[in-house]
């Protein structure tokens, strides 16, 4: 049976090596730690080891709440423990009654450390304290070498993950109706803005579905889909419940707070 049928074709890659780690797993007859996965990622690789008696996967992420997870493929006979996942936890130091860091900034220091996004999970920020989950095996490398970010100097204590901050997530809930599941439509209504100006923002490269930018507005919207255009925050569309009398599709969308 081909795998690939049930899968966008941007996600055929993703797919081939979730395949890879599976066919290694059984062969070797040893556990497999990836990367941090975006949820989509986990989704993925829980759809293809799916409940196989041989191959298992768990995932975590350094604590309950967070999005980004590494996943831990293993054989059957093997009891997985915390550290498996091999995580550790940072609080960012920072003179934080002078300058205040954003999100993004932390991320592209990371990046600009020449890491890729894999090796670190989720970025935790309550009022003043800034966390972030790291992959042990650059943690050393990391608090090393972020000296930066933005124009603040910073340095690195290590926590133990037990220590995170409690991130409370916020979802309303909402139906409404589109006339087609073209992003563009999807972006319209789940914001409020116009079709043109939901292409733009398109265009414009700061539209993601399922954490892929997409740059086409003709690209058709699933259910389940994640979707977060910068500046407007996120979305998903939790249902796609058939068509009304006037044929439009009518959606569930959740927003996030």
């Amino acid at each position: 049976m081909d795998l690939h049928q049930h899968f966008r074709r941007e996600e055929h890659s993703f797919v081939d090596q979730v395949m890879s780690w599976k066919e290694q797993v059984e062969s070797n007859y040893a556990p497999k730690l990836t990367d941090f996965l975006d949820p989509r990622e986990q989704k993925i690789v829980e759809m293809i080891i799916g409940v196989n008696s041989e191959v298992k996967v768990q995932f975590f992420g350094g604590a309950e709440q967070v999005e980004r997870k590494r996943a831990f493929i293993y054989p059957d006979y093997y009891s997985v423990e915390k550290e498996d996942f091999q995580i550790s936890l940072y609080e960012l130091i920072y003179p934080n009654k002078f300058v205040s860091i954003e999100h993004r900034q932390i991320l592209g220091s990371m990046m600009s450390l020449g890491l890729k996004r894999g090796k670190f999970g989720d970025i935790l920020i309550e009022e003043e304290t800034i966390q972030l989950f790291v992959a042990n095996e650059v943690s050393d490398y990391i608090s090393m070498q972020l000296e930066s970010v933005g124009r603040s100097k910073v340095s690195l204590k290590e926590r133990r993950l037990n220590e995170a901050i409690q991130m409370k997530e916020q979802w309303n809930e909402y139906t409404t109706t589109v006339s087609s599941l073209r992003l563009d439509a999807i972006i319209s209504a789940t914001h409020n803005i116009s079709r043109q100006k939901s292409q733009t923002l398109i265009a414009g490269g700061v539209v993601k579905v399922n954490w892929m930018t997409i740059e086409n507005p003709s690209f058709e919207c699933k259910e389940d889909d994640v979707l977060s255009v910068r500046g407007f925050g996120r979305a998903k569309l939790s249902s796609i419940d058939g068509k009304t009398k006037k044929d439009k599709w009518r959606i569930v969308v959740e927003k996030h707070q």
